[in-house]
């Protein structure tokens, strides 16, 4: 294993985190900005404030466990299917790139959380327990 494998791994989790920090917060700070945002991108308009009150505290209670680097199957796994559906949601702005540039931000954090997850037996900057692989 690269001597570098586990700091590289340990900063997307870190930087993945921070994305899905303020994601949350959102939902807890600002829970009518989150409302408007599942209407336009997920057509689940019309939810109430104690929906996303219950969304944020369990998001916030999955990305804890994820910066941790606790159950990782899980909870690398959910991050990734939670960004990938987010990113597949705001399909439309892809096809006016030059309006929406900043929806392109996606694409990158949506492979730094398929590579997290697809190495997360390498990612041992963690409160996990899990032994180091062993090379192949």
């Amino acid at each position: 294993m690269p001597k570098q494998l586990p700091l590289a791994l340990l900063l997307l989790r870190l930087g993945i985190f921070v994305v899905f920090l303020f994601w949350t917060l959102d939902k807890l700070v600002q829970p009518e900005h989150a409302a408007k945002v599942f209407g336009a991108f997920y057509g689940l308009g019309g939810l109430g404030e104690t929906v996303f009150y219950i969304m944020g505290i369990t998001q916030l209670a999955l990305i804890l466990l994820f910066v941790a680097g606790l159950l990782k199957t899980w909870t690398y796994g959910a991050i990734l299917i939670f960004h990938g559906v987010s990113t597949l949601s705001a399909f439309a702005k892809y096809l006016q790139p030059f309006d929406n540039l900043m929806f392109f931000a996606a694409w990158p954090m949506l492979a730094a959380c398929a590579a997290l997850f697809l190495l997360r037996d390498y990612d041992t900057l963690t409160l996990s327990r899990q032994p180091v692989p062993a090379t192949a």
